[in-house]
């Protein structure tokens, strides 16, 4: 950092100690603004109340109570406040993981405590804390700036002027004021640091900050319903007017032909109930938060919903180079100067030849005194293994002023003054054609340091150049090409490749989808790292400024077969997304950058990085990726197609379970049979299929050839027509079974309650058979029945066979329940029923050679 007159040496600051930082948190809690209203028991408990089943259920046993049946009322009721606790506790374990994955997502800060740089999350920020700021960096706090560097900030969040504002430093003891104007020496929480870097100390907090008195975004924040929740919202209601006009069809017959009117109002609530799907809002719900969840422990982080859907519908993946396929720790691996290349090898202790000693010194010089950027580190790294004991490191310098890098010029220049000197010594470093221009080469000379630049990049070098200037004025000019610079050499960077990035693009090949990678290094730097990690590669490779010279229509067509982009900077980004888009690509982007964020908003998927990205990436972003790493990406899209899989599975599975159920509810209207659901065995299937749903099919493992199938297409429904008539015809064979066995027995001389039982016990085990048959549209349910590691699918079978065989032979139950305990030859004879209504679709699953055997979507 800056050692001005009016900054301090970020080295010489320790901060507050921990136990400062636990006492200012105890009296006055934590960096952070009054959210949206958590929701208490009381109101989560409303929301399930006022669901449309439960208001059912209670109504059903109104009614009971009615007719004088005050057992059944009350084991009815009971069961509302059974359904009442799973679905509570199933709400209040998806508000915990998105308390959680909020908490994760919240904004991060740098501070120096005891001594020592750690970067924690923004709500951990306390009074007097000291934080560093860096371009990119959302402020965490509302903070005095004690030293800076060319900072400028963004306070539009706050004042509305989109005009950034220029930040001083100082060490009088003044009051924080209002934001807005130049050179003040105040950052305010939540603005944008723009440009350059400084060091603040926290003045206030959470709701005292600046933002915190004006602003109640959080609080009257709505989150809007994704496309997948407005369909699945007007199935329910399509059911739900279809099942109001059987409802009132079957009170009208019942009550006309059987004269008891309470006994038709009953009959209509249990057809209400049996073709109601509510359970589609639960299972959404449940799958978003839960494979939230399941990504965050794949190092993905979640920001919207939606990307989970979209991710199964990739079919680009646009990354960076630099620490997502490779692991970012750069080591300095060859340095040219004074026509001379010369190899590093930090494993040997070997003199480093007097001829690379001033450029190594100045490449030092050219870099942060505490260095943070990987080629910055390494450059240090390299001078203190072989210049500790010679005059070229200058801990004593005084470091004067920063030229920044800019867009118009790819270099950045640091002016020194040493303890015994008059002049200024100023260090340069950044791109070589930077360098080059700012040393003012001839075309010979450019053309012969082109060679070397390629020599060095053919290796899969990453090549900065240095230089290095003199200046005896007083005034020290506002441009870097006033100095008269002189080259001093290159220095080539070597980034290894990932070990994971291989197996992972060789996957996504097979998934199909394509990749492009996207760098700011040279052409053959790029094409050696897509040589390591098997991209498959035209042999064409765009750079940044045959970039610009491209016409949208045709880099349109260009970017048909270009599967690498070098000296590419951020803002091109955007343009090689939107040329995707307009081809039909379903775009995934990675960036880390504040000029990544219109690239990483603008794609279908953007992805930002947790380790090095910018809180502005991060926001523009759909998703974060919490360790850098390619191979999470690839597990993300992964677990995308599961989830959209397993979703699939658990509306076919509510669609198909409701046919059985409904068609034993209006049937026996319909034919003048005795009843045979009535609203208390409805609410004992709600407890078999609310979990199965929303538990058993989130927690079902992905399919073998997940990701060896194309990325389906993002305009095709979850659910399909073809997987809707599919799911009713299981529905409706299932329903001619129990049929076919209620019938048989009624009409064989047992008893209304008997056949009852049984039909019930038929549709249980159907219920059981439908699920195992939807666990996969691709494999027998066999094979996923002893190969799947499902636990809650084993607790849900074994407490509802036990549950089952309680409420028929139980006496006080089977009376509840109005059933006649049924013959052991009786039970074998619905279990091999309800086995014979899933045989159809085995069939066909082992017919279609374990593949779908129809277009499902």
């Amino acid at each position: 950092m800056a050692d001005t007159k009016n900054n301090v040496r970020i080295e010489n600051i320790k901060g507050l100690t921990e136990t400062d930082v636990l006492n200012r948190i105890k009296a006055e809690g934590y960096n952070e603004i009054p959210s949206a209203k958590k929701r208490n028991i009381f109101s989560i408990a409303f929301d399930i109340v006022k669901e449309p089943m439960f208001l059912l259920l209670i109504a059903s046993g109104v009614v009971y109570l009615l007719l004088g049946n005050k057992e059944d009322a009350l084991v009815l009721l009971g069961f509302v406040f059974v359904v009442l606790g799973i679905t509570f506790y199933q709400e209040r374990k998806t508000e915990r993981t998105l308390e959680a994955l909020r908490d994760m997502s919240s904004p991060r800060a740098l501070v120096i405590r005891d001594g020592i740089q750690k970067r924690i999350s923004g709500r951990d920020v306390v009074r007097d804390d000291i934080i560093i700021l860096k371009e990119g960096d959302r402020v965490p706090a509302d903070a005095k700036v004690i030293s800076c560097v060319n900072l400028l900030v963004d306070e539009s969040l706050l004042t509305g002027e989109s005009v950034s504002v220029r930040k001083s430093a100082s060490f009088t003891n003044i009051k924080i004021g209002r934001p807005g104007g130049d050179d003040l020496p105040f950052v305010y929480s939540g603005t944008l640091v723009v440009q350059g870097t400084g060091v603040g100390v926290v003045q206030s907090i959470g709701i005292a900050s600046e933002i915190g008195k004006i602003g109640k975004a959080l609080k009257s924040l709505e989150s809007e319903d994704t496309p997948l929740k407005k369909q699945t919202t007007r199935l329910v209601k399509n059911f739900l007017l279809a099942g109001l006009v059987l409802c009132l069809a079957v009170v009208i017959i019942y009550g006309l032909f059987r004269g008891t009117w309470l006994n038709a109002f009953l009959s209509g609530l249990t057809l209400a109930m049996a073709i109601l799907p509510e359970e589609f809002p639960v299972v959404l719900t449940i799958f978003f938060a839960l494979g939230a969840w399941r990504m965050s422990q794949k190092n993905v982080l979640t920001r919207r919903s939606q990307a989970i859907q979209t991710l199964g519908s990739a079919t680009v993946l646009c990354v960076d180079k630099t620490g997502t396929l490779t692991m970012n720790l750069m080591t300095v691996k060859r340095i040219f100067a004074s026509d001379y290349f010369h190899d590093i090898d930090l494993s040997k202790k070997e003199e480093l030849p007097e001829t690379f000693h001033e450029l190594v010194e100045y490449g030092i010089l050219a870099s942060q005194k505490d260095p943070f950027d990987p080629m910055e580190k390494a450059i240090k790294s390299l001078g203190v293994f072989t210049l500790s004991n010679t005059e070229h490191l200058h801990d004593n310098w005084e470091h004067i002023r920063e030229y920044p890098l800019s867009k118009a010029l790819l270099a950045l220049s640091n002016v020194w003054k040493s303890p015994d000197g008059h002049d200024y010594l100023i260090a340069s470093k950044g791109a070589p054609e930077a360098i080059a221009d700012l040393c003012h080469m001839g075309e010979n000379e450019v053309s012969k340091l082109k060679q070397h630049i390629n020599l060095m990049a053919s290796d899969g070098l990453r090549v900065i150049g240095v230089a290095r200037a003199l200046f005896h004025k007083s005034g020290l000019p506002e441009e870097q090409h006033d100095f008269d610079f002189r080259f001093l050499g290159l220095i080539g960077f070597e980034d290894p490749v990932k070990p994971t990035v291989q197996a992972a693009v060789n996957e996504c090949y097979h998934a199909g989808i394509r990749i492009i990678m996207i760098t700011g290094d040279y052409p053959s730097t790029a094409q050696n790292i897509a040589k390591q990690i098997g991209l498959k590669s035209s042999g064409h490779i765009i750079t940044g400024p045959a970039l610009d010279k491209m016409n949208d229509a045709e880099l349109k067509e260009k970017i048909k077969t270009a599967n690498i982009f070098a000296r590419v900077v951020p803002e091109q980004k955007l343009r090689i997304v939107e040329a995707l888009k307009a081809n039909g690509e379903i775009t995934v982007m990675t960036g880390d950058g504040v000029n990544d964020a219109p690239a990483l908003k603008s794609a279908h998927i953007g992805i930002a990085m947790g380790g090095r990205g910018t809180d502005v990436a991060r926001e523009a972003s759909a998703l974060v990726l919490l360790d850098d790493d390619f191979s999470s990406i690839v597990q993300a899209i992964k677990m995308g197609r599961r989830i959209s899989d397993n979703l699939k599975k658990a509306m076919s599975y509510i669609i198909a379970v409701h046919v059985p159920i409904a068609g034993m509810s209006i049937l026996p209207v319909l034919f003048n049979w005795p009843l045979v659901l009535l609203p208390i065995h409805i609410a004992f299937l709600e407890l078999i299929i609310d979990p199965v749903c929303s538990v058993v099919f989130e927690a079902e493992p992905d399919e073998k050839d997940i990701m060896n199938r194309p990325p389906v297409s993002i305009k095709e429904p979850l659910f399909g027509r073809n997987r809707i008539l599919i799911s009713f015809i299981q529905g409706f064979i299932a329903m001619l079974v129990v049929v076919g066995v209620y019938l048989y027995m009624f009409y064989n001389g047992h008893g209304a309650e008997e056949a009852r039982a049984i039909a019930f016990s038929t549709i249980v085990v159907t219920n059981l058979g439908l699920i195992l048959t939807n666990r996969s549209w691709t494999r027998p349910f066999w094979q996923t029945l002893f190969s799947s590691k499902n636990h809650a699918l084993r607790w849900i079978f074994l407490v509802t066979i036990i549950a089952l065989g309680l409420i028929l032979y139980v006496p006080v139950l089977n009376r509840v329940f109005l059933f006649a305990p049924p013959g052991p030859p009786f039970l074998i004879a619905s279990l091999i029923a309800a086995i014979i209504s899933i045989v159809w679709f085995e069939v066909f699953k082992i017919l279609g050679g374990q593949r779908s055997p129809v277009k499902i979507e």
